[in-house]
C-alpha cells in the first residue's frame, strides 16, 4: 500500500470517528426519546448523496475547567450544503449527543461561515436546533458566538429565506436566532423554547411549571405565536420544511418557482354560489373557499393555531405561488384583534420580501372591542397591518365576500392601501358599519319620535342596506373593479394575477421606515 493510500485510509478513519458523534449510548438515548440524530436529520433533509459537509474537523479551543482534555466531535454541529428537491440549500444541525450540542466559539464560527456562504450564494438557510444553550466553560466567547449569529440573521433577513427547526431543547440565548428567522418549526412533545427554564422560574418566582406548558410546541403555536408549525415528529417537520421551500424563491431577486398544474385555470365551482349563509350573523368556514380556488385544493398554512380569526398561508393559482390572507368568520366573527394583526402583518412582509403576490379575502365586521384590546395596544398593532399592506409592492388582489366594515375594511388590503385589483361578490356589504347600528345612530330621533318605532327602524335599516350594504356603491366610486359571480372566483383571480405578475412599483428612497412595532 502506497503513502497516498495510507493517507486516504487515515482520513476515512478520522471521518468515521467523527460521524460516531457522542457515541452509541448517547445516540440510543436520542432514539429512545423519539428523536433523530443531527446527522440523520441532515440525511433526511437533503436529496440523497448531495450533502457536502464543511468544517468536519473543527475542534474547540477552550482550556478552562479541564476542557482541554475533552474532545467534542465537529464541536457539536454539522454544517454544509446540498440540494433539496433539486435546489441548493445551506444548513446546520446541532448534535445534542456531543456535549449537549452546547454552543461555543468554534461551534458558532461554523454556523456563521455557512450563513455567510448562503448569503453570498443567494440560497435558503435552514437550522436544526437541538442545543442546551451556551457552553458555560467558554464564558464570553460563547456569548460572542450568539451575537455573531444574531447579526447575520438580521443581515440576511429579507434577502434569503431563513428557517429554524426546533427539534429539542433550545434555551436562553439559543432562542433568539430562531426568533429572528422567517419561519419556526417545532416538534410536539420533544422540543422546547424558553429564556429561563422551570427550575429558574421556581427559584425566582416560586411558580411550578413543566417544560411542555412553559415552552412546548403547542404553547408557542397557540399562545406566544413564536412558532409557525407544530409537527408530529422529526420526519414530519423535515417534510413540512421541504414543502415550505417549494413555495419560496431562493432569494429576493428571484420569483417563486412556477409549478405546472393540471388544474384548469378556468375551473368553475358552483358550490361557492351558496357558501355564504342567508343570515348575516351566521358563520361559515373561509378555508372552504380558499381550498376551492387554489390549484388542486392545496393550501399550506402556517400559524394554524395562533389567532385563528385570521388565516394566512401559501397556495398556487395557475402554478404561481400566492400568499393568502383571509378573515375567518367562524372564529370571533372574523374580527381583527392584536394577534390577528401581528400574524397577518408578519406574513405580508415576508411575502413582499420574497416576491410572493398577495390575495386578500375579506369578511370582517370590524375590530374586536374591549378594554383588554385597547390597553394592550390595538391601535399600535392594528397600524402594523395598515403599514404592511401599504408598504408591499408585490401584486395585491382583493376579494370581498361579505362584510367589510369601517376601519377594518380599509385595513384588509383595500384599494386605498394599494390593492391593484379589487373584486366583490354580490352579497358583499361595504360600509362604515352594519345597517342596524348605522340606522340607530343616523335616525335615532326620527325612530324614537315615530308612532311605530319598530316599523320605522326596519324602514331605515332597509334604506341603509339599499344605499350602502352592497358592493355597488363602492363599485360606482371605482373602489371595486368588478362584482363577480362566486363560482367564477378562481378564474377571475388567475386572470388578474397573470396580467399583474409583471408589476413594478417604486417607493421613495430611504434607509427604512419606522414601522409601529
Amino acid at each position: 500500500m502506497g503513502i497516498v493510500a495510507d493517507k486516504i485510509k487515515a482520513l476515512e478513519e478520522r471521518e468515521q470517528k467523527i460521524r460516531a458523534m457522542g457515541g452509541s449510548k448517547a445516540i440510543e438515548k436520542q432514539h429512545e426519546q423519539g428523536r433523530l440524530t443531527a446527522r440523520e436529520r441532515i440525511s433526511l433533509f437533503f436529496d440523497t448523496g448531495t450533502f457536502r459537509e464543511l468544517d468536519m474537523f473543527v475542534e474547540h479551543r477552550c482550556t478552562n475547567f479541564g476542557m482541554d482534555k475533552i474532545k467534542v466531535h465537529s464541536d457539536g454541529v454539522i454544517v454544509g450544503h446540498g440540494l433539496v428537491n433539486g435546489r441548493p440549500v445551506f444548513a446546520y444541525s446541532q448534535d445534542i449527543t456531543s456535549r449537549g450540542g452546547s454552543l461555543g466559539e468554534m461551534h458558532a464560527k461554523k454556523i456563521c461561515k455557512v450563513m455567510d456562504l448562503a448569503l453570498k450564494a443567494g440560497v435558503p438557510f435552514v437550522g436544526f436546533n437541538d442545543c442546551g444553550g451556551a457552553r458555560i466553560q467558554e464564558g464570553v466567547n460563547a456569548l460572542s458566538g450568539y451575537g455573531e449569529i444574531f447579526f447575520r440573521n438580521s443581515t440576511a433577513s429579507g434577502v434569503i429565506p431563513q428557517i429554524s427547526a426546533i427539534m429539542g431543547p433550545t434555551a436562553g440565548g439559543a432562542v433568539y436566532s430562531p426568533a429572528m428567522t422567517d419561519w419556526v418549526f417545532m416538534v410536539k412533545k420533544t422540543s422546547y423554547m424558553f429564556i429561563t427554564g422551570p427550575d429558574v422560574i421556581k427559584a425566582v418566582t416560586g411558580e411550578n411549571i413543566d417544560f411542555e406548558t412553559l415552552g412546548g410546541a403547542m404553547t408557542h403555536n397557540e399562545k406566544s405565536g413564536v412558532a409557525h408549525f407544530a409537527c408530529e415528529n422529526d420526519e414530519d417537520a423535515i417534510a413540512q420544511i421541504k414543502c415550505l421551500l417549494s413555495f419560496l424563491p431562493s432569494n429576493n431577486m428571484e420569483e417563486p418557482p412556477l409549478v405546472l398544474s393540471d388544474d384548469l385555470p378556468t375551473r368553475i365551482d358552483p358550490s361557492l354560489d351558496t357558501l355564504i349563509p342567508d343570515h348575516p350573523t351566521q358563520s361559515y368556514d373561509m378555508k372552504v373557499l380558499i381550498t376551492t380556488i387554489l390549484d388542486n385544493h392545496d393550501f399550506f398554512e402556517p400559524h394554524m393555531y395562533y389567532a385563528p380569526n385570521m388565516i394566512v398561508g401559501f397556495g398556487r393559482l395557475n402554478g404561481r405561488t400566492v400568499g393568502i390572507i383571509a378573515n375567518q368568520p367562524s372564529v370571533l366573527a372574523g374580527c381583527l384583534d392584536i394577534n390577528a394583526s401581528d400574524k397577518a402583518s408578519r406574513f405580508i412582509r415576508c411575502c413582499d420580501a420574497f416576491n410572493v403576490p398577495l390575495v386578500t379575502i375579506t369578511d370582517v365586521p370590524g375590530y374586536l372591542p374591549g378594554y383588554h384590546q385597547e390597553w394592550s395596544g390595538i391601535i399600535r398593532h392594528g397600524a402594523k397591518l395598515l403599514w404592511s399592506y401599504s408598504e408591499a409592492t408585490v401584486p395585491k388582489l382583493l376579494l370581498i365576500t361579505r362584510k367589510a366594515y369601517g376601519g377594518a375594511y380599509i385595513a384588509m388590503s383595500s384599494r386605498h392601501l394599494g390593492a391593484d385589483m379589487a373584486f366583490a361578490w354580490p352579497c358583499a356589504e361595504i360600509a362604515v358599519m352594519g345597517a342596524e347600528g348605522a340606522s340607530n345612530i343616523i335616525h335615532r330621533k326620527e325612530i324614537s319620535d315615530a308612532q311605530d318605532p319598530v316599523k320605522k327602524r326596519k324602514e331605515k335599516v332597509q334604506e341603509y342596506n339599499e344605499l350602502f350594504s352592497n358592493p355597488y356603491c363602492a363599485a360606482r366610486m371605482g373602489f371595486i373593479d368588478a362584482v363577480i359571480v362566486p363560482s367564477q372566483t378562481r378564474m377571475r383571480l388567475i386572470e388578474a394575477l397573470e396580467i399583474m405578475c409583471s408589476k413594478r412599483e417604486l417607493r421613495p428612497p430611504k434607509k427604512h421606515g419606522n414601522i409601529p412595532l
